[in-house]
């Protein structure tokens, strides 16, 4: 098992308008094609900062999630124009990290 630790920076601002988004529609449509996502942040010493955490078994599991949530129509056509909007794409980080034995998300 492993997580993705997603940082994104938000058009100045904008924020507020983002988290809604993300608990709205984003979260809602990625869970409901099977993505498990741990947990949602808005950094406290950067008013534009976001970060969330989606978890999966596997790599072969990540890749299927993409494939349903990326590939499909509506995240195309609806919703990726909307983030793209939102986001400052060149500032996105993924990390990838594995949880320790003693780890509490284990």
């Amino acid at each position: 098992m492993f997580y993705e630790i997603r940082r994104y920076q938000v058009q100045p601002g904008r924020r507020d308008e983002w988290v809604r988004y993300m608990e709205d529609v984003i979260i809602p449509f990625q869970t409901g094609k099977g993505m498990s996502i741990t947990a949602s942040f808005v950094d406290e010493e950067d008013p534009d900062g976001y970060v969330w955490i989606r978890r999966f078994e596997d790599e072969q599991e990540r890749k299927a999630l993409y494939a349903n949530v990326y590939e499909s129509d509506e995240w195309r056509d609806e919703l990726a124009p909307k983030v793209r909007g939102l986001l400052l794409a060149d500032r996105i980080t993924v990390t990838r990290v594995v949880p320790t034995p003693a780890s509490g998300l284990r």
